[in-house]
């Protein structure tokens, strides 16, 4: 039997670790409710009247809008296809915070929701946002993932 002291400090100790690590929570609770996915919804945001998948869009703007490897709000990030994700996604940047980090506004990142702020950052070797990882706000923190993109829109 434990003496009341050593309870006392299990329980704290147990409590302590409750608090450590990301917590994962459901991902309806979070964003937007949409029907709508990341092409409708980057079309309507951005201006920019591309048709097709996600990541056709980057060679369906050859020629139609200015494309960059640089970021500039308003512009759409193109991601790649990429495992599950295999017709890619689109990004509406809303704000940019540096070299390396953009907040974005996009839906379906999370299933049937709009998200507004999320933090995006480039992990590519150059500099280059052809490599990214992304905001999860179920576990407050960037996923492990890292995701190739093709690079960034321009509306006119």
């Amino acid at each position: 039997m434990m003496a009341p002291r050593q309870l006392a400090l299990l329980l704290a100790c147990l409590a302590l670790a409750a608090c450590a690590g990301p917590r994962m929570a459901s991902p309806s609770h979070f964003g937007t409710p949409t029907p709508l996915t990341c092409v409708p919804y980057a079309r309507e945001v951005s201006g920019i009247q591309l048709d097709g998948d996600a990541y056709e869009w980057w060679d369906e703007a050859d020629g139609v809008y200015p494309r960059s490897q640089r970021p500039a709000r308003g512009a759409v990030l193109v991601f790649a296809p990429h495992g599950r994700m295999d017709v890619g996604h689109l990004a509406v940047v809303t704000a940019v915070r540096g070299r390396r980090k953009i907040l974005v506004t996009q839906s379906n990142w999370l299933p049937h929701r709009i998200e507004h702020g999320q933090p995006v950052v480039d992990v590519s070797a150059h500099n280059n946002w052809t490599r990214v990882r992304v905001w999860y706000e179920p576990a407050h923190a960037f996923g492990r993932r890292v995701y190739p993109t093709y690079g960034f829109i321009l509306p006119h």
